[in-house]
Order: structure tokens, then C-alpha cells, then sequence
């Protein structure tokens, strides 16, 4: 991740969470724009996107992703199927 970081820092995505739910025009997200190195976005619904190999993706997109690759990073660790988890997620 952290060579992901400094060679492709455009479509490197992080803190994502902190857009779900927010409008593009909400202060936060004017702030956030500034600090990291990916693109917020508009999306069509009004809401904070990401924009990331020029397409742009919800928060919860970016979340379900992550979801995705986890999941399969277990089952490959395991070597069988993961049909249910908890998840936490600290604030």
C-alpha cells in the first residue's frame, strides 16, 4: 500500500469513510479535497465520490471493494469458502 501510495498517488484511495453519506458541497468534504491526493468528485446523485482510472465510484463502492478482496484474501488463507463474518470498524 505504501508503494502504491508513492507510484500511483492519484488512485490510491484512503479514509474513504469519512465521504459516506456527505454531500459534495459539505464542509468536510471542501477540506478533505485538499488533503488527499485522489479526486473527490461529484456524483450524479450529488453525493462526495471518488474518482479513481478516470471513473468515478461511491464511497460505498470503494467499501464493498475492500469487502471483496478481504473476503477472498480469507478463503484463499484458509483454503475454503467464507460465507459469514463479523465486521467492526473502529471510529
Amino acid at each position: 500500500a505504501k508503494r502504491q501510495a508513492v507510484t500511483n498517488p492519484t488512485n490510491t484511495l484512503f479514509a474513504v469513510k469519512r465521504l459516506i453519506g456527505r454531500r459534495y458541497e459539505d464542509p468536510t468534504v471542501e477540506k478533505d479535497k485538499h488533503l488527499v491526493p485522489f479526486n473527490i468528485v461529484r456524483g450524479d446523485n450529488g453525493d462526495a465520490w471518488v474518482e479513481a482510472q478516470g471513473k468515478g465510484y461511491s464511497p460505498a463502492q470503494i467499501s464493498a471493494m475492500i469487502l471483496q478482496k478481504m473476503k477472498e484474501t480469507a478463503e484463499s488463507y484458509l483454503g475454503e469458502k467464507v460465507d459469514k463474518a463479523v465486521i467492526t470498524v473502529p471510529a
